[in-house]
């Protein structure tokens, strides 16, 4: 028996009820893990005794299988060996009162059945997966990038493909958790999140980007610069172009990692100038009683 599992709460040590959920526990750890995360508090050195204490629960409770293991040994108590391996005993406290199942004490042995047989320290357990987070500019989310995170003292490469999207997991295999006698190590799995560009807004692999124009080139037509993200490319808008319409620059969005590209999508808005000169008003006033005769908001019964 591990004496550290009869002395330590880990619930405790998590902050949860003994009857928390695996999805409680794991989101407790995580949140407990980064507040006391020794990159993130330098100044203070009692916070990597706590992250230890913190990751030494998540190990135990973390398990399915340790988890039962740990509250069956709870349950009971503690046993001590007698000098030179002679006769154990057993103390059981409150095994009926507040700490204990309530349940049959022939259920409670039944289960620590295997433990005392040695069938369940014997057994390979795998590690378990840890997770960690990468905040990435979206030029690296775009181009792929090659970039480091620290785990418990421990630092690691990862590699960005080419086209990545923001909340993408990266599985790094065997780079979590050690296996418990002999068991393979678990894995880490970097959330990635991308920071958002200033101008262009991706979609799946299209980029998206708003360009306001002016009523005269939205009128008459015009051809307009629009910015992509390597350098400009030039768009030809029609007469008679209205505000809202997008038009679609093929191969110029997102290149993924197998080599395929989406396209940027460009929305014209007209701009309506606040202020306008004297000529610049005589001429929409002559346009205006110039203008077409049908009216443009028939189809709305008024």
């Amino acid at each position: 028996m591990r004496q550290e599992w009869v002395e330590t709460d880990y619930y405790a040590v998590l902050g949860v009820p003994k009857d928390a959920s695996d999805k409680d526990v794991k989101k407790a750890y995580r949140k407990l893990a980064q507040q006391y995360h020794p990159d993130a508090n330098r100044d203070d050195p009692s916070a990597e005794a706590r992250f230890k204490e913190i990751s030494e629960a998540y190990d135990v409770l973390g398990d399915v299988e340790t988890r039962k293991e740990y509250d069956s040994v709870r349950q009971m108590g503690y046993f001590v060996g007698g000098p030179g391996g002679g006769q154990q005993y057993v103390r059981v406290e409150d095994l009926f009162g507040q700490g204990g199942s309530g349940g049959s004490p022939f259920d409670l042995f039944g289960g620590l059945g295997d433990f005392f047989s040695g069938r369940t320290a014997s057994r390979p357990r795998p590690g378990r997966d840890v997770a960690a987070e990468l905040t990435l500019g979206f030029d690296d989310a775009v181009s792929g990038a090659t970039k480091q995170v620290s785990i418990d003292g421990q630092t690691f490469k990862v590699k960005i493909p080419k086209g990545v999207r923001d909340g993408a997991r990266i599985r790094l295999r065997g780079k979590g958790a050690p296996g418990a006698l002999g068991g393979p190590s678990g894995d880490l799995y970097v959330t990635i999140h991308v920071v958002p560009h200033p101008i262009l807004e991706r979609t799946d692999d299209d980029l998206r980007v708003e360009v306001p124009i002016t009523f005269t080139e939205a009128a008459l037509g015009a051809d307009i610069d629009v910015p992509t993200l390597d350098g400009k490319v030039r768009l030809r808008i029609p007469p008679g172009t209205p505000s809202g319409k997008t038009f679609r620059v093929r191969g110029r969005g997102i290149e993924t990692a197998k080599g395929t590209k989406g396209d940027l999508l460009v929305t014209v808005s007209v701009v309506v100038p606040e202020e306008l000169t004297d000529e610049q008003r005589a001429l929409l006033e002559k346009l205006r009683d110039n203008g077409p005769s049908e009216n443009p908001r028939a189809h709305l019964g008024v």
